[in-house]
């Protein structure tokens, strides 16, 4: 018995580690803030302050946006007016559909079947956004996203992107100087990722959107090289919620959007909302499937051990009344015995 407990433990704690690391990952995205990155409101000076002309600019003057076309919704035509009347000296670019296929069809054809291969239109919508800063730099903002002040103090951090909630980084806003390691390592991530996971809303968000870039950040920070400012630096510099759009100071502000989100979105936003609860949950559920496997196990134990006992008695039965063995009262007799 004592043996088989250490095989179930055993092939138990397997199962374990091997859940664990799968998600490991995700888990510590939990307790990641992007504090150690953070770019601090004390950096930033306020808008039309003269010290904004003293900070270096690494990011080129480019905003980008995507859409099916340049027939941009009248929803976001006040959101995108705001960041092209208060940038007249950046250059605009608008990426539709057919835009982003040839960038990627000339420049980066190792990855055009995965981008026609995709079955959402947001995931090209994602994926554009970060080859096209990778490529040419600048900063990418979605259309839904006003700008409520300049961005020339944004253009000081080779590579920034903004703190979400609950959890990691989004890419609705984010800036990067031309081949920024960072970026370069997400389009280089971007095949491994693109797995479909039934949900519709889940297949956008780990492969292309919000969640994979998390991961990735995640897993490039583990790697040692978020280190660095400046343009020969790796480092990636995070714009908090407070200077992303909370504040009149802050650089951004929010318009009606997210017009890609399924049914599916609300279960999964009813989750991100009850995550604690949900996790509780999971273990209590673990335990009890844990505990339901041992109890099958032993029961597997035990019904063996009795087949095999039947089975070694019936032999030994059977061998002994061929020696004469009766049992009971009558003790051994000869069976060959015949009377004088």
């Amino acid at each position: 018995m004592r043996r088989s407990l250490a095989i179930f433990l055993l092939v138990t704690s397997v199962i374990v580690i091997f859940l664990v690391h799968s998600v490991y990952t995700l888990l510590t995205l939990l307790v990641e803030d992007g504090s150690a990155d953070a770019i601090h409101s004390a950096e930033i000076p306020a808008p039309n302050s003269p010290l904004i002309d003293n900070m270096p600019q690494y990011i080129p003057k480019i905003i980008h946006q995507t859409y099916i076309n340049e027939s941009v919704p009248e929803i976001w035509r006040e959101a995108q007016r705001t960041c092209i009347d208060l940038h007249e000296d950046y250059e605009y670019k608008m990426w539709t559909d057919a835009k982003s296929r040839e960038l990627i069809a000339t420049e980066y054809p190792w990855f055009l079947n995965t981008f026609d291969n995709y079955s959402q239109p947001i995931q090209r919508a994602d994926a554009i956004r970060y080859f096209v800063l990778a490529h040419f730099g600048g900063i990418y903002i979605d259309l839904d996203d006003g700008c409520n002040r300049r961005l020339d103090p944004l253009l000081s951090y080779p590579a920034w992107v903004r703190r979400t909630a609950p959890t990691g980084i989004s890419n609705d806003a984010m800036g990067a100087i031309p081949q920024h390691p960072f970026f370069l390592h997400v389009i280089g991530s971007l095949r491994a990722y693109d797995k479909n996971w039934r949900l519709p809303y889940i297949t956008v968000m780990y492969s292309t959107g919000p969640l994979f870039l998390s991961v990735i950040w995640k897993k490039y920070m583990s790697s040692g090289s978020n280190i660095g400012d400046g343009l020969g630096g790796g480092r990636v510099r995070i714009l908090m919620m407070d200077e992303y759009n909370r504040f009149p100071w802050s650089f951004f502000s929010h318009h009606q959007g997210s017009s890609w989100h399924g049914k599916d979105a609300r279960l999964i936003f009813w989750m991100g909302s009850h995550w604690v609860m949900l996790t509780a949950m999971g273990f209590m559920l673990a335990g009890v499937v844990g505990f339901g496997l041992w109890w099958v196990w032993g029961r597997m134990l035990l019904l063996g051990q009795r087949r095999t006992k039947r089975r070694d008695g019936g032999v030994w039965e059977r061998a002994m009344v061929g020696w004469g063995w009766r049992g009971g009262k009558g003790g051994y007799e000869l069976m060959e015995r015949h009377e004088v």
